[in-house]
């Protein structure tokens, strides 16, 4: 792990950007005279793009080229040797296939930027990594200890699950907030947001409250707090991503339908898996209003398919190219159905976008869309609330537990 020594200070400005002149060199003799900067300066809208630019052509100088799967991913390719560097924003994560190539890279890197080489990486972006015998742990620990205080909730009952089974709230349920209440709101909601990052099994209660940030009531309210209640008994869970020998993608899609009680929209949620390591998840309110639940089904499948494909063009670019098809897992028959079946059915021509999507990829080999008992349905836990019993079951098999535990995923 790298860290960028006043980074924006880098970046060479294309635009015409001018700045009044610093107290302390103000010169008498023009005292009406503006400066005209020729690098960025932390502050400017265009420091961000200017410094990226700037790495981005001093990367391309050394051999590095940055994948069309994400522009802050660069892969440099010497023989048999590869290098990976992340980057974000000042902070950066290399990886290397030899440690020699790994230091000549820093070494080059640090004679035109100035590093701090931080070790193996162990906190990023605010999430702590501690490696095992089985692979990696990701958490956020000490974030959620602090989103307690922060909340004034250090002290409060736990709860088993983060939301209850019960229906949808709507946005008339409760009274609304005042301001002060409804900015914390607001406040709480987009740090849990965070949390989800290493916390799958918090996605779709977090997804819930921030239906209604535009306008919170107490009944939104509660259900922060539930989450709250839930993440002070669970601050020592995480992410386990252990090594396997199977590099096969497998996900699982799933909806519910016209759930939300005051658009009747559904909702999706999938969960993607790279061996025995989840690596991928969402939970998500559907654009449009579905006629049947197949057709929420079908869209879920289709978002599923997409982030697979995303998934799949990345591994080839880093060198780890996927043969066998992808595994769709959807527990509703007529979602697979429409799938492989090329007769285009009267009541799937308003879905033609979605059915041909995930029809060409089937076609082509890249995926497979196949049935799963609902009891086995892992996307469960992001599309509504479950009983404690099945929620603990399926959290772990989200491979989501303590650093001592092992989760039924197989880490």
């Amino acid at each position: 792990q790298l860290d960028v020594n006043n980074a924006f200070l880098h970046g060479v400005l294309d635009e015409q950007v001018y700045a009044r002149q610093p107290a302390g060199f103000v010169d008498s003799s023009a005292l009406t005279s503006v400066c005209r900067l020729s690098k960025s300066l932390y502050g400017l809208k265009q420091a961000p793009r200017a410094w990226y630019i700037r790495l981005a052509m001093f990367l391309g100088s050394m051999g590095f080229k940055p994948t069309r799967s994400d522009s802050s991913l660069f892969v440099l390719r010497r023989g048999t040797e590869s290098v990976y560097l992340l980057l974000y924003v000042d902070d950066i994560v290399l990886t290397a296939s030899s440690n020699d190539i790994l230091s000549h890279v820093i070494s080059t890197i640090n004679a035109e930027f100035a590093l701090k080489d931080m070790g193996p990486v162990h906190y990023f972006l605010g999430i702590q990594v501690q490696r095992n015998g089985a692979g990696f742990f990701l958490h956020h620990q000490q974030y959620a200890i602090d989103l307690l205080e922060r909340a004034g909730m250090t002290e409060c009952r736990p709860c088993d699950t983060p939301i209850d089974t019960a229906g949808k709230l709507s946005s008339d349920s409760g009274s609304p907030l005042n301001t002060a209440d409804a900015s914390d709101y607001r406040s709480l909601v987009g740090a849990l947001q965070y949390l989800t990052m290493t916390r799958p099994d918090l996605q779709y209660a977090v997804q819930q409250a921030c239906l209604f940030m535009h306008a919170p009531t107490t009944a939104h309210q509660a259900l922060v707090k539930r989450i709250l209640r839930y993440v002070r008994g669970t601050t020592a869970l995480g992410l386990h991503l252990c090594g396997s020998n199977q590099n096969d993608l497998v996900a699982y899609s799933d909806a519910d339908w016209a759930g939300c009680p005051d658009t009747r929209r559904s909702t999706s949620g999938f969960c993607v898996f790279m061996g025995d390591a989840m690596i991928s998840w969402s939970s998500k309110r559907q654009t449009t209003v579905s006629r049947s639940s197949a057709e929420a089904e079908y869209r879920g499948v289709a978002n599923a398919v997409a982030e697979c494909t995303w998934l799949r063009q990345l591994l080839g670019e880093l060198d780890s190219p996927l043969t066998k098809a992808t595994i769709i897992f959807c527990d509703n028959v007529s979602a697979c159905y429409m799938s492989s079946n090329p007769v285009h059915h009267k009541r799937t021509k308003h879905i033609e976008l979605d059915v041909h999507f995930v029809r060409e990829k089937v076609a082509v080999g890249q995926c497979q869309v196949l049935r799963v008992p609902t009891t086995q349905q892992l996307a469960d836990v992001m599309t509504k609330g479950l009983p404690t019993a099945s929620f603990r079951e399926f959290r772990d098999s989200l491979c989501v537990a303590g650093n001592d535990a092992h989760t039924a995923g197989g880490c």
